[in-house]
């Protein structure tokens, strides 16, 4: 039997559905403008006057501006709003993916990092070093420096989600109902650990802790994008790699394998790559859910499950989906700040039941 090269998976895989790789490659670069447009907004919106406008203006020699205004845009400018822009993004498109990678390795879309455990373990990892890091785990984490925290989290990530699978998939196969209960059951220990140590944790990391839990971009800075935006972007880049792979797993784990996929070792890589991704976002932004599902699936319906295109466009539309939310967590009780968790959750929990409802017959047991 002549063997096929995984360069003819996504026709192979995908024939049922029509080819849409017109389609694909037109919303990609849509998305490019929609990115495009929410960066404008995210550096244009907030509770001061600051204007980037008026700050390129001056730049560009076309007018001039006050001494104290012009330093005022600068500061906002230069080290709030951009890095919050920057880091945005990179959590945004690294949340999505994770969602799009998990759907992928479980075969269904149920699957989201946030749904099914992988951020709480996360979140334990982080809130250690919070609450450890400058006591019992000082002589431990000291070395790492600004990395400790991100790195505590993807360590987190792994477990959790090298865990999930191994519970919820037997002989290659994935039942949904047992992803759902063990990422409940995953996410329960976890959170109970993190209820110990929020519990024995000092009144300023209590403070700390609590509107971290809710999710925010409030705090970017040019560290933490040094600290998490290597990490998340090495996830995406491995990530980037394994849509042919993903579009093979969709036949099941045998016939990828027949057809060249190293399945074990692409499932360790999509393992690392959700993680990684998972744990930096969720070490600096705290608790931002739904992005990972609400995101490839709404592309899956417009573009089809391709990868090749499913991946970037997710991408994208994860990146721009954060920036419009934070955008918008900044207008609604202005001059205050809303947690973009409770925005995202907003968004996506009405999408999460409408989606069990449309396949609430599969998750019967």
């Amino acid at each position: 039997m002549t063997s096929l090269s995984t360069s003819a998976l996504p026709a192979l895989a995908h024939r049922a559905e029509g080819d849409r790789s017109h389609l694909g490659r037109a919303v990609v670069l849509g998305l490019v403008g929609v990115l495009v447009l929410a960066m404008v907004v995210s550096l244009t919106t907030g509770a001061s006057g600051a204007s980037a406008l008026a700050l390129a203006r001056h730049w560009l020699g076309l007018t001039q501006a006050a001494p104290d205004t012009l330093l005022r845009d600068q500061v906002v400018i230069l080290n709030i709003r951009l890095p919050r822009m920057l880091l945005g993004m990179l959590i945004g498109a690294g949340l999505a993916v994770s969602g799009l990678l998990m759907q992928g390795l479980f075969r269904n879309p149920l699957a989201d990092p946030g749904l099914v455990g992988v951020s709480s373990g996360s979140a334990l990892g982080a809130i250690i070093i919070i609450v450890l890091g400058g006591g019992l785990l000082a002589p431990v984490i000291a070395p790492l420096g600004i990395f400790a925290l991100p790195l505590a989290a993807f360590g987190g990530g792994v477990a959790t989600t090298a865990l999930l699978y191994r519970v919820a998939t037997r002989a290659g196969q994935t039942a949904i109902a047992t992803m759902l209960l063990a990422g409940i059951a995953i996410g329960a220990m976890a959170g109970a650990f993190s209820g110990v140590l929020v519990y024995i944790a000092s009144d300023n990391q209590l403070r700390d802790l609590t509107f971290w839990g809710m999710g925010s971009l409030a705090g970017a800075t040019w560290v933490k994008i040094l600290a998490a935006g290597p990490i998340i972007a090495i996830s995406l880049i491995v990530a980037a790699f394994l849509g042919k792979g993903l579009n093979a797993l969709t036949l099941g784990e045998a016939t990828a394998a027949h057809l060249g996929v190293p399945v074990q070792r692409f499932k360790i890589l999509a393992i690392l790559a959700v993680a990684g991704a998972t744990g930096a976002s969720v070490a600096v932004s705290g608790g931002i859910g739904f992005v990972g599902i609400v995101v490839p699936h709404l592309l899956r319906l417009v573009i089809g499950p391709d990868h090749r295109y499913l991946m970037p466009a997710t991408a994208l539309l994860g990146a721009s989906f954060l920036l419009m939310a934070d955008a918008l967590s900044r207008v609604i009780v202005a001059p205050a700040e809303l947690p973009i968790g409770i925005v995202t959750a907003a968004f996506g929990g009405p999408f999460f039941l409408w989606l069990l409802l449309q396949r609430r017959r599969n998750l019967a047991w």
